[in-house]
Formats: C-alpha cells, structure tokens, sequence
C-alpha cells in the first residue's frame, strides 16, 4: 500500500552561527508564523521561503527549522487570535470527532494540528484509518454519497525514510479533511512529525471527545 524513498528530512535546521544568523532566523520564523496565520498558508516550507524572501535573503539559507516556526505560531495565534481561538480549534475538533464516529470501522486517529490545536483559516483535519485495503475508504465515502480526491501523502519515519500512502479529501462544513490510509501492517509504526520529528501524537475517539470535554470546563 505504500512506496518507500528516502531523503532529507523538511524540517532539519541549518545550525546557527553568529548571533545575527540566529537573529535572522528568528526574523524568517517571526514573518512565515505570520504568513501562515494570516494568508492562508499551510505548508512550513513555503512559508519559510516566503519569508525569506520578503526579508530579501536566500530562500535555502538561515531557514528555522519547522518547530521553530511552529513555537512562533503559537505565539502568533495567542497574541493576535487568542480570543476566538479556542472556539475555533473546539469547532475544528467537534468535526473530527463527528468524522471520527462515521469511520468508526477503520479505527480512526487525529492527527496535526487539530489535535495539538496550532490551528489557521488553512487548516484541515486529518485523520489516520487502518483497513485492510485503501480502496475499503473509497467504496465507504461512495456508499454515502461524499465526493472525494484521492491523493498521496508523503510520510517520514525513522532513518530519514519516507513511504507514501493513498489519501482521500473532500469537503465538510466548509473544512477539508484528509483520510491517510495505512494497512493492518503498517499501522503499527508511527510515522515522525513534520514539526519536530518525533513520533507523532495520534488521538482515538474518545481522547478527542475528551478534549472537547475538558475546554468546555466543569
């Protein structure tokens, strides 16, 4: 179900140097939270080398690496959309949940930003399933009636690996959701986050449906 390849990891940091290198990586990490915040951008790599580029430096030099622009969001998200950030990342995670019971037979996981809750205007749900073959999911979605696109999504595991698998979106509330496929087989090995590359924080139902719980207070 997947295909192996290796290469260097997206996130790996340049190592900083002099105090003005660290600066300017601050500045480029500073100005793509911002990007991603504010302009709809959802991809690390691109808004770092946007970023770079508007601050008029090399797109492939001083790059932080993707934590680094990941803490930066969060302080973003906290500084400029901490009012009506909470309500959003509830909202987001009510319809992975709800996603979550309908595709209850191939044992969903949360997975990104929905579940940490760094969440933009370009954020998508996605969600990891297991079946015993990707095209179970397209029969599923067609059952209901629920248009969708298959895509493949790049996945890096330990050993600077990375594998694809088959993906499906479509559309719901107005929010993309991404279904990445793995067999019984591979579900057993967490792939790395794209953030930090640690083994990834994958959320059942319930744990999503108690996270819910608890932002809502006693």
């Amino acid at each position: 179900m997947r295909h192996k390849s290796r290469s260097h990891p997206q996130g790996n940091r340049s190592k900083p140097g002099s105090s003005s290198t660290k600066e300017l990586r601050q500045h480029i990490a500073t100005d793509a939270a911002r990007i991603m915040a504010e302009e709809g951008v959802g991809d690390f790599q691109t808004a770092k080398r946007k970023a770079a580029a508007r601050l008029g430096l090399p797109e492939t030099k001083h790059l932080p690496g993707n934590d680094e622009v990941d803490s930066a969001l969060q302080e973003y998200l906290r500084l400029f959309h901490g009012s009506r950030l909470p309500q959003s990342v509830r909202r987001l995670r009510e319809l992975a949940a709800e996603a979550m019971r309908f595709l209850s037979s191939f044992d969903p996981r949360l997975v990104g930003p929905v579940l940490s809750g760094t969440i933009t205007s370009a954020t998508e749900i996605e969600i990891h399933l297991t079946a015993d073959t990707s095209e179970e999911i397209g029969f599923w979605l067609l059952e209901h009636s629920i248009p969708y696109q298959q895509v493949d999504r790049r996945l890096r595991f330990g050993g600077d690996r990375q594998e694809t698998f088959p993906a499906y979106r479509f559309t719901a509330d107005n929010v993309r959701i991404e279904l990445c496929v793995f067999d019984r087989r591979e579900a057993r090995e967490v792939p790395l986050s794209s953030v930090d590359g640690k083994p990834m924080k994958r959320a059942n139902l319930r744990e999503v449906e108690g996270l819910i719980q608890a932002a809502s207070g006693p």
